[in-house]
């Protein structure tokens, strides 16, 4: 019993003073309340701030501590741009080039003065630029926070602008192009009484059509030849910006049936860069001379060496063949060659002559007036403009009279052999047929879809 008793008083807890207890107790008191109630700058802050001591033994973090580890770099690209704080980019203010519109007037509307101005023009491509500004054209002003010219946008097309961007020498020049989609479409139509009329049942613009007639105008004559049941296809292709149709681009395959004949062409891209037409084996589609100086004018008078002159009323020949058309309509020159003569010449009024080679000559008479840049011992380009219909001279009313001559003999315009230009060379050929082969397949698979639809209507 006595064992029992002294293990049970070894048992109990130390005893304390109860001073030390009241102290404990107080000391106790006051640091809850203290951690309970916030410190006047945790109050005025809203984040509380603490200092953390290291134990005395603690050793130092080392100098790299804080640097990005590899994984870290990682995580961090993989964070999308969209999530990245990027300052918005100032907006565009878009004018448009009004009639009597200048620079200064647009810089004006723009809020910027004429100092602004010549800062940008101070760039020698920008003065050449925007001293050709056009009427619908559009010019985008930026301007940095502190209200000066940042970025000027010169929208020179649909498909290509200017940027002018200030920097410490002055405004640079960028020029960004855009590439159009292009998409190939096909073209058929039976002729009833005109080709332009006909092109125009098939949905086909002016200028698509005047393409068509320029490729096959050398064999086919448009104001003579053409007959009802004559037919055309052509696969072509149409530019597209945005959905939207922006033009036509070349026609790369056609075929033309005229009374029954059937002619050919396909589009070539040569080594040095040159693109002409030629028949499928190679063969070019261009003459030296196009058939016809005038686009869809009608024959009022053949070359005929016994006709009756309408104003002198003699027997005079006539020498060439007449194109009735409105005054003002263009005359383009049938080849190349150098203007020998281009002025006022008797009855022929106004007229133009041109040599072409040792060989050939071409007179074009009763013109209302001159095109720019034609006159004696100027070189000309097949097709180009050498002048418009008109009525001076002996005429009884607006026309051209068109002569050809070979080796200094006239002969008839509309019947004349005419000399064929260069085939493609024997060194192409294999590039050239590898080339057209899908144009003319294509040509051929839009034909007999066609023809199907047509049977089953």
């Amino acid at each position: 019993m006595e064992a029992t008793e002294k293990q049970r008083k070894n048992n109990k807890q130390p005893r304390y003073p109860m001073g030390h207890l009241l102290t404990a107790g107080a000391l106790g008191g006051a640091l809850l309340v203290s951690l309970m109630l916030p410190s006047e700058q945790a109050v005025a802050t809203k984040h509380a701030t603490v200092a953390l001591e290291l134990p005395l033994n603690a050793e130092p973090l080392p100098d790299d501590a804080l640097t990005l580890t590899e994984a870290d770099k990682a995580a961090v690209a993989s964070v999308p741009a969209t999530e990245l704080a990027v300052a918005p980019e100032p907006d565009w203010q878009e004018f448009t080039v009004r009639s009597g519109d200048n620079l200064s007037l647009i810089f004006q509307r723009a809020g910027l003065n004429d100092r602004e101005m010549y800062e940008v023009i101070a760039n020698k491509a920008a003065a050449d630029s925007l001293k050709r500004l056009h009427p619908g054209q559009t010019l985008g002003f930026q301007l940095a926070p502190d209200g000066k010219l940042a970025r000027l946008k010169y929208q020179t097309n649909r498909l290509s602008h200017e940027i002018y961007e200030r920097t410490e020498g002055g405004f640079k020049r960028d020029e960004i192009t855009r590439t159009p989609d292009l998409i190939t479409a096909f073209r058929h139509a039976d002729i009833t009484s005109s080709l332009f009329l006909a092109g125009q049942s098939a949905g086909m613009e002016p200028s698509l059509i005047m393409e068509l007639a320029n490729i096959f105008g050398w064999d086919v004559d448009f104001a003579l030849d053409i007959r009802a049941g004559d037919s055309f296809s052509l696969v072509y292709q149409e530019r597209y910006l945005d959905g939207e149709k922006l033009d036509n681009g070349a026609i790369l395959a056609a075929e033309f049936v005229n009374q029954g004949k059937k002619f050919r062409a396909v589009r070539y891209t040569d080594l040095n860069g040159n693109s002409h037409y030629y028949t499928p084996e190679g063969d070019s589609m261009r003459k030296e001379f196009l058939r016809t100086p005038v686009d869809f004018a009608r024959i009022s008078s053949h070359f005929n060496l016994r006709r009756k002159h309408p104003v002198l009323h003699s027997i005079r020949a006539h020498k060439g063949t007449d194109y009735a058309a409105s005054r003002g309509t263009p005359i383009r020159a049938t080849g190349d060659g150098k203007v020998i003569h281009a002025g006022r010449k008797g009855g022929y009024g106004n007229a133009v002559i041109i040599q072409h080679g040792q060989t050939y000559r071409t007179l074009y008479a009763h013109m209302s007036k001159f095109a720019r840049g034609v006159r004696h011992g100027s070189r000309v380009k097949q097709g180009q403009i050498i002048g418009y219909v008109g009525s001076t001279g002996l005429a009884t009313g607006p026309h051209l009279h068109y002569e050809f001559y070979v080796n200094g003999a006239v002969r008839n315009p509309v019947t004349v052999p005419l000399p064929k230009a260069n085939a493609v060379a024997k060194a192409e050929k294999a590039r050239f047929f590898a080339q057209t082969a899908t144009a003319l397949a294509t040509l051929e698979d839009y034909q007999r879809s066609s023809q199907l639809a047509q049977v089953n209507q």
